[in-house]
């Protein structure tokens, strides 16, 4: 029997394990085992799941009774996806840890996150959702600091109070709705099943918003992110781009939006706008980037601006559009930081200009980044088409306008994805670099599983879209603006 507590409680045992192994080396093994156990107990889920709009594997128990608070998980069309992307990434990112300098308290602290990804992902009761959004952030906070690279402190410190800030906001926001239930208890069921009135929903749309908006990020409330991606470590900036910040695009679809239905009916519009106007901007700055990891930052702003418009668009097109797109976005993004740091560790920079001609000491490296490119930027038959094409034609629905200005991404993301490209591969050789050697072992294996995505998604995406279809359906028949 699938048993999602055992799928929850597996991390934080690992986590255990790891914070007292004695040695990196042995740190490193435990954890891609265990991180390659849990995809296993995540596949039975997959099988047995029915893809219609029930919640399944549900299971509860009563947490803190006095304050009506049980720990209440569960499975729908809408987390399924999202729990399979946390679980498939976690060994792709431990394995591209390895010949990197990691200690055990590393992996201690991403096997921890891990834990606190799938709670959010799971969550069906509002303090169980509170809990794994703080449990998330803890340790990637501490994950930058220590492996960081310049002014990590600093950075840190930015991200941390940000998060922490919007955090509070949701917390306010989410104590006030329980004490609005019949039962004073924090049920996702009971919040959706209130009544409030236009004043509360206004008010709770932005803790709510600002909260998500934050963490995603959204236009104007991104300013934290790329100094943050540039700073953190390779894998800490694996686990920000390609997991965390779907927390945020999950709860607009989960919490935000089921909840407040005229709350996002009167400022959805609004944030809309914000989302297409952090496409375009990001989109612009990305093209003047010097650093190719601060490029690659803003490019993920501008991507999941696309993604969280088509969730405000809130239509068949949009929601699934949106689902498939964090998982193609996460397995990307994962792709390029990998080939960023494999670049990096042989050049020591991430400087663009200090690049060039690679292509000739490593081909293979260059046809992965290739597919890899190609995927981002979303050409056909690879994984981002069939995802920002629905997006698109949900944005089309709405207001042409609308689609037009969101459809710059594709055009822009094309012109600094190839810019990037020319920039590192094409040309001549740097001189410094002509006994550089491409990538091999461990790199080749993640890089052949991450490329192999890419064209499977992009050929066949109708396996993740018949997994959301029916849930997808349910929310959009229960909040109609």
């Amino acid at each position: 029997m699938n048993n999602l507590f055992i799928l929850l409680l597996l991390p934080v045992a690992s986590a255990l394990v790891l914070a007292f192994a004695r040695s990196s080396s042995t740190a490193k093994w435990i954890a891609l085992v265990m991180s390659f156990v849990q995809l296993a107990l995540t596949i039975p889920f997959l099988y047995a799941f029915i893809p219609d709009a029930s919640v399944q594997f549900e299971q509860s128990f009563e947490w803190i009774s006095s304050m009506n608070i049980c720990f209440h998980v569960g499975l729908d069309g809408v987390s399924l996806p999202l729990v399979l992307l946390t679980n498939g990434l976690f060994p792709l990112i431990i394995l591209s840890s390895f010949g990197r300098d990691y200690k055990h308290s590393f992996y201690a602290l991403a096997s921890f996150m891990q834990a606190g990804l799938l709670l959010v992902f799971t969550a069906l009761d509002a303090f169980t959702f509170y809990v794994g959004w703080e449990a998330a952030l803890i340790p990637i906070y501490f994950i930058c600091a220590l492996w960081g690279d310049g002014d990590r402190i600093k950075v840190n410190l930015k991200f941390f109070i940000y998060t922490f800030f919007g955090s509070l906001l949701m917390l306010i926001a989410i104590l006030y709705l329980a004490q609005q239930t019949p039962n004073k208890d924090f049920e996702w069921a009971s919040f959706v099943a209130l009544q409030l009135d236009d004043v509360d929903q206004r008010w709770l749309f932005w803790a709510f918003f600002i909260a998500f908006a934050i963490k995603i990020p959204i236009f104007p409330f991104h300013t934290w992110q790329p100094d943050t991606y540039t700073n953190a470590p390779t894998v800490g900036t694996m686990l920000l781009a390609g997991i965390m910040l779907k927390m945020g695009t999950y709860g607009v679809i989960r919490w935000l939006i089921p909840i407040l239905p005229f709350g996002a009916q009167a400022y959805g519009p609004v944030a809309l706008i914000l989302c297409i106007i952090g496409i375009v901007y990001a989109s612009l700055i990305a093209f003047k980037q010097q650093n190719a990891k601060r490029l690659i930052a803003y490019s993920s702003i501008a991507h999941v601006g696309l993604i969280t418009a088509g969730i405000f668009a809130w239509n068949q097109d949009g929601l699934q559009g949106s689902l498939l797109q964090m998982i193609n976005h996460g397995i990307s993004v994962l792709g390029l930081f990998l080939v960023l740091d494999i670049i990096r560790s042989r050049t020591n920079t991430y400087v663009l200009n200090d690049w060039g001609g690679l292509a000739a000491r490593m081909p293979k490296l260059s046809v992965f980044f290739v597919i890899i490119m190609m995927g981002a930027v979303g050409l056909p038959l690879t994984n981002g088409f069939v995802g920002e094409f629905l997006l698109l034609k949900s944005l089309y629905s709405l207001n042409i306008w609308y689609a037009a200005f969101a459809g710059l991404t594709l055009i822009l993301g094309a012109v600094y994805m190839l810019r990037l490209f020319q920039k590192s591969m094409l040309g001549p050789l740097n001189t410094n670099y002509a006994e550089v050697k491409d990538a091999a072992g461990i790199e080749v294996f993640v890089l052949v599983i991450i490329s192999a995505l890419i064209i499977y998604l992009g050929i066949f995406p109708n396996g993740l879209l018949r997994l959301s279809e029916a849930s997808v359906t349910q929310l959009i028949e229960s909040v109609k603006f």
